[in-house]
């Protein structure tokens, strides 16, 4: 069974939130773990490009691409694109991972743990 992770928060909003929770992911997923993320609320705007990334902090977006590309499954609320971010309204840098919230709560059901951040 799957670990699903909610992540809400925007990235580099003066927290570490967001990034512990991809930095538990990418943990999570070496350890050989089946990881889902699902991005909602502000943290949508980690898929998509042109996020301006301060001084000394790690590259959000690409850490949330490199989880995808080794097979992390990531999943972006699609009412949130023009509702939520700094970025409302821009397309995410993959259609393909805009979602619905029937498929975030189909993941829940599915999931053997829920994180959320």
């Amino acid at each position: 069974m799957a670990i699903m992770m909610i992540l809400n928060q925007q990235p580099y909003d003066g927290t570490d939130v967001t990034w512990n929770a991809l930095r538990l992911a990418r943990q999570l997923h070496g350890d050989g773990e089946e990881v889902r993320i699902f991005l909602m609320n502000d943290s949508v705007d980690l898929a998509r490009d042109g996020v301006n990334v301060p001084e000394g902090n790690e590259d959000m977006v690409q850490m949330l691409k490199d989880l995808n590309a080794g097979g992390v499954e990531v999943r972006v609320c699609g009412t949130c694109q023009n509702r939520c971010g700094l970025y409302k309204g821009q397309p995410y840098y993959d259609e393909s991972l805009r979602s619905t919230m029937a498929a975030c709560a189909q993941w829940v059901i599915d999931s053997e743990k829920v994180l959320t951040f």
